[in-house]
């Protein structure tokens, strides 16, 4: 196996930074003769909040993400009462971090109000360092969008909700 670059060492960084962000328990990759696997031991939550002043910057950041994520479970509450009310939930496919248009300063794929098509890109969700086009699978009006720009989003999380029709 030959020795890894600088460039590689840095990826293999920012994958595990991406990796322990997102709590995935086993990531396992290879190429050529290339093979990495990686095990992260899962902590389980505490009741309480923690004590963010006696935290490392790195762990408050990683805290604040949390925060994003329980936020995210707060749309998930959201989207049900939605189902309740006879409206489509388009869910993320994939965990990532969520982009309403195609560039900073673009307008968005999509606006509440608007009517979709089945196949139409609706957003995208980046994953290690991949655009995701995430398509609508319905025909129908998009009447709420529960994701903002630059939000991590995870598994199953609901993006848009679509009167279908």
């Amino acid at each position: 196996m030959n020795p890894l670059n600088p460039e590689d060492i840095q990826d293999l960084k920012q994958l595990i930074e991406f990796l322990r962000e997102n709590q995935v328990a086993e990531f396992e990759f290879g190429r050529g003769d290339s093979k990495v696997m990686l095990k992260f031991e899962q902590h389980q939550p505490s009741a309480g909040l923690p004590d963010l002043t006696s935290l490392p910057a790195g762990a408050r950041a990683a805290s604040t993400q949390i925060e994003s994520a329980k936020a995210g479970t707060a749309a998930g509450a959201e989207a049900a009462a939605e189902l309740d009310a006879g409206l489509h939930v388009v869910k993320s496919p994939i965990v990532g971090t969520y982009y309403g248009s195609p560039s900073p300063g673009a307008p968005p794929f999509v606006s509440p109000g608007e009517h979709v098509d089945k196949g139409q890109v609706i957003c995208i969700v980046e994953a290690m360092k991949l655009m995701n086009e995430i398509e609508s699978d319905g025909d129908g009006e998009i009447v709420k969008c529960f994701c903002s720009n630059g939000q991590p989003i995870e598994f199953g999380q609901p993006l848009f909700s679509i009167r279908l029709g």
